[in-house]
């Protein structure tokens, strides 16, 4: 191994800096780029996240997975300002974002994409990929009456969103209008425009949701080049193959709280996480391991040593 961590590929450098961090919920990470503590959003009487502890690793892809209403969307909303909570801090580069509306938390270089994609359908693919830029002149009434004082910047940052664009493979649909394009595309399409921002970390709520097969292994390939560009991923995702397949860190919730951590063999063999899927136990009933494996893709394996089980 280097001894310049600097210089490994980014997979290496992620895999790296969290080879010793336990295998506990709120684990504390080596270089967290953000750090959230005593999260709680209720409705009513329903308490949907309530998340005590939680640090998210610099230059990782973390997935965050969960059954059906664990509040992994919930908690997503909460840290980029389309929610607030009843209480709760958390800070991104050491700075406080609690209670920051979403524009100005993407500012600070943190952006997220949504399960259903949010393109301006009537806009074409191009014009959707310039208003993802930043700190525009022409966006002022009075600067966008003369043209010399913003055209060489709209002009840069068309530069910059024809080379997402053939990044994401989407040059080609440059002048088509966004509402033309298939879910798949759309996936790509806020996946590129997000990165107009030139952000720090990219939250990706269910990514593959509504993907034709074909361009699964695209998208998969584009979350990976995110990592080596440098970037922190956070994504939340049901699809197993995907979270082992690229995830460095694997956190759990359920019911709201963090109930697991760990590289995602351990987290898929943790028997929390299992009951959290498919309510082992609490019934009464052990449910056999080969069963679980058949039902969930979860491999019938036993924990790491030293992990925990249940009580």
């Amino acid at each position: 191994m280097a001894d310049d961590a600097s210089v490994l590929p980014g997979v290496a450098r992620a895999r790296e800096a969290l080879k010793d961090v336990p295998h506990e919920p709120g684990a504390k990470k080596p270089d967290p780029i953000l750090v959230a503590d005593k999260v709680i959003r209720r409705f009513g009487g329903l308490t949907a996240v309530q998340v005590d502890h939680i640090e998210i690793q610099r230059g990782a892809i973390t997935a965050l997975i969960g059954p059906n209403g664990a509040g992994k969307t919930t908690f997503f909303n909460l840290l980029t300002g389309f929610d607030k909570p009843n209480e709760g801090n958390w800070n991104f580069n050491g700075k406080p974002l609690a209670g920051v509306p979403p524009h100005k938390v993407a500012r600070q270089g943190m952006v997220r994409t949504f399960q259903l994609t949010k393109a301006l359908s009537r806009l074409s693919v191009i014009d959707n990929m310039r208003l993802g830029g930043t700190g525009q002149k022409g966006e002022s009434f009075w600067t966008s009456l003369i043209p010399a004082l913003w055209k060489q910047q709209e002009q840069e940052i068309t530069e910059r969103a024809d080379e997402l664009l053939a990044r994401f493979k989407l040059d080609a649909k440059r002048e088509d209008f966004a509402g033309s394009l298939s879910g798949g595309q759309r996936k790509l399409l806020e996946m590129a425009r997000a990165l107009m921002v030139q952000p720090d970390m990219v939250m990706l709520d269910e990514p593959m949701a509504g993907v034709n097969p074909a361009l699964t292994q695209s998208l998969l390939g584009h979350v990976k080049s995110l990592r080596e560009d440098g970037m922190t991923v956070l994504f939340v995702e049901h699809d197993m193959d995907m979270v082992r397949d690229i995830s460095d860190w694997v956190i759990v919730m359920g019911q709201g709280e963090v109930i697991a951590e760990g590289t995602p063999d351990t987290v898929m063999a943790d028997p929390r996480v299992i009951d959290a899927y498919l309510g082992a136990h609490h019934d009464g009933t052990a449910h056999d391991p080969a069963e679980v494996a058949a039902e969930t893709g979860v491999p019938a394996t036993p924990p790491a040593e030293g992990g925990k089980t249940d009580e």
